[in-house]
């Protein structure tokens, strides 16, 4: 009973929205990684990662689509359960799957079915015409975090998985979007696949975290596919991702360089951006 007042004291409390919040305010890198079942997810929480995303990148990694596309609201419900099994003091973030939020009744109702499995905050992929859906979660003390960039679940419609924002007009859009959904009332920014320098401009604009994947080295922390940086995925891999598993022991040992090259900026370093 009351667990989160006796855990504020220990040794290694958990972390929160305000958490992070201090985090960005001094300047600590946050450190974020996915994970799709309880054993990585322990693995992640002993390492010190910050922030676990339980993703809709399992369609590609754990179900072997090209896509995210066919990953089902019960796909995230069951992943999600099973991740918040394996944490202690990560901070969970639930991914919303394709087409699970096309209306504010529809996303507070998957919202919920996230949050009950043990997510903190939901993740969904933003733009304007999110920006209701999100002041309606806020409404209803969902934690949000937006997705801004290249959006997976939309290669479809763009064409493929691309560096987006290159062009003027489309950052500055991008921007505008990232504080429109700050406003709304989005707790965290992530962005993707983006230029290095719009990926400093949209962190420095707005005041909540901003977790980047291929967005530079000046957003507030970064997050990796794990079944990328320990090189299980097969093929050819995105620009930004680095193999941590290159010189380390074990799994664990990857995680905690992962971990450490976050901390110190060492990661990313000028090839791992666009």
């Amino acid at each position: 009973m009351y667990a989160h007042l006796q855990q504020r004291g220990a040794e290694r409390p958990p972390v929160t929205l305000s958490t992070l919040a201090q985090m960005r305010q001094s300047g600590e890198r946050i450190t974020c990684l996915t994970a799709y079942d309880a054993s990585f997810a322990q693995l992640l929480d002993e390492a010190g990662v910050d922030i676990v995303l339980a993703g809709d990148s399992l369609g590609m990694v754990i179900q072997g689509h090209d896509t995210t596309v066919p990953v089902t609201m019960d796909d995230m419900v069951y992943h999600t359960r099973a991740v918040s099994r394996g944490l202690q003091r990560a901070f969970l973030m639930g991914d919303l799957p394709f087409m699970s939020y096309t209306s504010q009744d529809q996303a507070l109702t998957n919202s919920v079915r996230l949050m009950q499995e043990g997510a903190r905050i939901i993740k969904l992929e933003s733009g304007s015409l999110q920006i209701e859906i999100v002041e309606y979660l806020a409404r209803h003390d969902i934690a949000v975090c937006a997705h801004l960039g290249l959006r997976p679940q939309s290669v479809h419609k763009t064409g493929g998985f691309r560096v987006q924002g290159r062009e003027h007009e489309a950052g500055a859009r991008m921007l505008a979007e990232a504080k429109a959904l700050e406003e709304a009332g989005a707790d965290m920014l992530l962005l993707e696949c983006i230029p290095a320098g719009l990926g400093k401009q949209i962190t420095e604009a707005v005041h909540v975290p901003v977790i980047g994947i291929g967005a530079g080295p000046d957003t507030n922390g970064q997050v990796l596919v794990l079944y990328d940086i320990l090189n299980i995925t097969q093929g050819r891999k995105p620009r930004f991702v680095k193999n941590f598993m290159d010189g380390a022991s074990s799994c664990s040992d990857a995680v905690a360089r992962y971990v450490a090259d976050v901390k110190s900026g060492a990661y990313p370093a000028p090839e791992h951006c666009f």
